[in-house]
């Protein structure tokens, strides 16, 4: 057990049972498992099937003002033309 600090107070045996007594008399509460913590640990959401690439990359402003004068969502509008685009393009 670690170092405690000076003011702990820590919990007598008998409180400790009359605590793990209420814990185990509530039905929402239940013992988590070894795969409850795996699940835990994982951080943020969940990877997506098909990931993105972050980029830094210069439009000129026009182009910029276009897109996001149609609202939210204009960066995948974007994405979604560029994609378009090289279904009858080819780039050099």
């Amino acid at each position: 057990m670690p170092k405690l600090k000076p003011g702990t107070i820590v919990p007598t045996p008998e409180e400790d049972a009359e605590i793990q007594a209420g814990i185990d008399a509530d039905p929402d509460t239940h013992e988590l498992t070894a795969n409850d913590f795996k699940v835990m640990r994982r951080v943020g959401r969940p990877r997506a099937a098909v990931t993105k690439t972050a980029v830094t990359i210069r439009y000129d402003q026009d182009v910029i003002d276009a897109f996001k004068s149609s609202g939210s969502g204009w960066q995948t509008r974007m994405n979604d033309a560029l994609r378009d685009w090289l279904k009858t393009h080819q780039p050099r």
